[in-house]
């Protein structure tokens, strides 16, 4: 069974950065793809960054410019820059392992003021 478990979260003030990770374990096949999404109450995840398995990087509307994504080997890794009160939310890490996507358990971003 594939497992994700996320770390980095936490609070930080306006202005400030965080660096989330998450590491995917008890795979036999390779992890294809990785990335991150968020979520707020109530409402859908929205897509922030994928890393393919090649290295090449997606980035979504909602942050981009703020965050760069990384991997290494099976953990991958968001750079959250210039945080905004607005970005508090659950942030989500995924992982695609022959062709089913699995997720993190999500880890609290809050940003104050």
């Amino acid at each position: 069974q594939v497992q994700l478990v996320e770390s980095g979260g936490g609070s930080v003030q306006v202005g400030g950065s965080l660096r989330l990770s998450c590491v995917a374990s008890g795979t036999v096949f390779p992890v294809d793809h990785m990335g991150w999404y968020r979520q707020f109450p109530g409402r859908q995840r929205e897509w922030l960054a994928t890393i393919l398995s090649g290295g090449a990087t997606m980035y979504g509307d909602f942050m981009r410019g703020r965050v760069t994504v990384s991997r290494e080997k099976d953990r991958v890794d968001l750079e959250m820059n210039n945080l905004k009160v607005e970005d508090t939310a659950v942030y989500s890490c995924h992982a695609d392992v022959n062709n089913h996507r699995y997720w993190g358990q999500g880890t609290q971003v809050t940003v104050s003021s």
